[in-house]
């Protein structure tokens, strides 16, 4: 649990998103693109991080082309995929057709996360908003009265504190947010975990990107142009005995389950090319405490099954800013703009950050603004009880964050544990090879129609979110929809 702390003199800004992954520059975006400021912390000092959740779905192309950022988007080098199919032993289904769904792209496009996320984040740029600190990993919260009121961040210039109105845990699955401000994580038991490697692509390989399942052995292949991108599902903490038995041995049940790749799985040299993602599918049982509303990964960490992971993150995002623009709007209120000066470090810096909407207001110490103080001081007391006012109503609006989103979590991640327990348990189990196929599978190979329910599944989710907050440079800003 974070300490409290006592208020300082520290960079403040209206909303504070800890982690720049999908959900976190998604929202802080939309944010700055309504006019609010808004300041993300990144961890790492760049976007590129191999082996993340690299497919864009219809339902965020759709958010694309709402944003007017679509064409620009698609310049971006992807894959499309019209279909998802797998191979069972012998046989091949198509599962899902996604040319049937009522949006502008009827594909799932195969693009790098790293590659999304800094057009995203050019895109905010051009807000002036839009505050994106690299190399600053949260580490602790900053609670007073029982309200988070910022963060502690490591920064390269040493530890730091960043004081926000409202503070956003982004920060994926192994959340600090989450596991400092002490929610509760409903674990719902995923049985897999998966391995992540990439192995060469030449000219006489097939296009297309499949689930091979084969003698209890399941490999997806994704196909990256130059390279293949291949997740080997295995049983949840099966990695040691995978390792024991050696890596040639490895090496030959990947060429088993695809036969094409024979020769090239040799440049898997050592256990360090492959990469172990150990699969959680969990969610919190409240997002949100006073100041402070999780979403994404950090919310509920998803199974990569149907790769639907990001796209959730994404849907997070755009449900959190229809539901708080109107309140962290700097016309939300007719309350002065209060905006408390930063310490000579965080100047030096260059990091201060003004507040906009709803604010924060600086400890009565000699340094800071008279005016400010003034107002925070009046004898009336306004200015205090406005905050509060505003405090409680940006809560309540954080619950409602949570009742929006909750639904389609649930319902994603019951169909991701139904094919859990009901198809890859089973698969990884059985060593014979199938003579027949499965009844659903059987179903979908013959009766075509029946391929638009997974599509709307994997390709819209359960309740897609659509943009409706303003862009209120829309007339100002060039290149923005260019």
């Amino acid at each position: 649990m974070a300490a409290e702390a006592p208020s300082s003199q520290s960079p403040q800004t209206a909303c504070c998103i800890a982690g720049g992954g999908p959900a976190g520059i998604m929202l802080g975006f939309l944010l700055a693109r309504a006019g609010i400021e808004v300041l993300v912390l990144e961890k790492h000092a760049d976007f590129f991080r191999d082996f993340r959740g690299d497919t864009i779905h219809p339902s965020t192309f759709e958010l694309m082309y709402e944003l007017g950022l679509l064409d620009d988007l698609l310049r971006v080098p992807h894959q499309q995929l019209l279909e998802i199919a797998a191979a069972v032993d012998d046989f091949t289904v198509t599962i899902a057709d996604l040319t049937h769904l009522p949006v502008h792209c009827k594909f799932v496009g195969l693009m790098p996360q790293w590659d999304f996320l800094n057009f995203i984040a050019e895109k905010a740029k051009a807000y002036p908003e839009f505050h994106l600190r690299m190399e600053c990993e949260v580490t602790d919260l900053i609670i007073e009265n029982n309200r988070v009121a910022g963060v502690h961040a490591r920064t390269r210039d040493g530890d730091r504190e960043f004081r926000a109105a409202l503070t956003i845990g982004a920060d994926g699955r192994h959340s600090t947010v989450r596991a400092k401000a002490g929610f509760e994580v409903i674990d719902l038991d995923a049985p897999i975990d998966v391995l992540w490697m990439r192995v060469s692509r030449i000219p006489t390989d097939p296009e297309q990107t499949l689930g091979r399942f084969r003698a209890g052995k399941l490999l997806v292949t994704l196909n990256r142009g130059d390279y293949w991108q291949c997740a080997c599902v295995i049983p949840k903490g099966g990695f040691a005995a995978i390792q024991k038995n050696g890596l040639p041995a490895f090496r030959r049940d990947l060429e088993t389950v695809a036969p094409f790749l024979q020769g090239r799985t040799a440049e898997l040299k050592d256990w360090n090319d492959i990469k172990l993602l150990s699969v959680a599918v969990d969610r919190l049982r409240h997002w949100s405490r006073s100041g402070l509303l999780c979403i994404g990964d950090s919310a509920h960490a998803m199974s990569p099954i149907g790769g639907v992971g990001i796209n959730l993150a994404i849907q997070d995002a755009v449900a959190a800013a229809n539901i708080l623009v109107p309140l962290l709007s700097p016309t939300a209120s007719g309350a002065p703009h209060i905006s408390p000066r930063a310490d000579s470090t965080a100047a030096s810096a260059n990091s201060h950050i003004p507040v906009r909407g709803l604010s924060t207001v600086a400890s009565a110490d000699a340094s800071a603004d008279p005016q400010i103080l003034a107002h925070a001081q009046s004898a009336d007391g306004s200015a205090e009880a406005d905050i509060l006012a505003r405090a409680q109503s940006a809560d309540a609006h954080l619950h409602k964050v949570q009742a929006r989103r909750e639904f389609p979590t649930r319902m994603t991640q019951a169909v991701q544990i139904f094919a859990h327990k009901r198809f890859i348990t089973p698969a990884l189990a059985t060593k014979a090879s199938l003579k027949r196929l499965p009844l659903p599978l059987f179903l979908l190979k013959h009766f075509p129609i029946l391929r638009r329910i997974p599509a709307r599944i994997v390709g819209l989710g359960f309740r897609p979110e659509h943009i409706h907050t303003p862009d209120t440079h829309a007339h100002s800003i060039a290149g923005v929809r260019k």
